[in-house]
């Protein structure tokens, strides 16, 4: 006795020509065109046509963004890759097309180094936490053994800050390093 039965074709997107999607007016079309046979020096091309697709489909933002993600992520060029990019973007996109798609890849550079500026500052805290910990540490009891160091230099930052604020009352350096509860 059959309960469910699916019935679906498989579809191996590396078997497709991405040329063949070029006109289709679906946002799918224009991220799965990233993942489509093609050749090696192709790889610019594809990445500004299928960037081209996606704008021309007048979609939200948010999703723009999400399939330009995706694009992007199956379709990381190199240097080299870049310039060809930039080159098909002004010889073989119609320029408010192209507009828009500087718009899409900005946002991606401007995500990124918010990101970076944001990794960058914890660490810089996690840096300045570590630094006022051993001066203080060197300050209240003059010699910090190497294991000591090592511990505070591979330590989480809810670590450091409870160790600076046990440093205030310890009476010796393992008092400094004992969890409260």
């Amino acid at each position: 006795m059959k309960f469910l039965a699916f019935n679906f074709r498989a579809i191996q997107l590396n078997r497709l020509h991405w040329r063949d999607y070029l006109d289709y007016d679906n946002p799918v079309a224009s991220a799965l065109m990233a993942k489509m046979a093609f050749a090696a020096h192709e790889r610019p091309r594809v990445k500004a046509q299928c960037l081209r697709l996606l704008v021309t489909l007048k979609l939200d933002p948010a999703r723009s963004r999400f399939i330009s993600g995706f694009i992007d992520t199956y379709l990381r060029l190199n240097q080299e890759e870049l310039a060809i990019f930039e080159q098909v973007l002004s010889t073989e996109i119609p320029v408010t097309e192209q507009e828009r798609i500087m718009q899409l890849t900005t946002s991606w550079k401007e995500e990124g180094l918010q990101q970076g500026l944001q990794k960058g500052l914890q660490q810089g805290l996690h840096d300045g936490e570590v630094i006022a910990l051993k001066r203080l540490l060197h300050r209240r009891f003059q010699v910090i053994p190497e294991e000591i160091v090592a511990r505070i230099d591979g330590a989480l930052p809810e670590q450091l800050e409870q160790w600076i604020e046990n440093t205030l009352d310890a009476a010796t350096l393992d008092d400094v390093f004992k969890t409260h509860s």
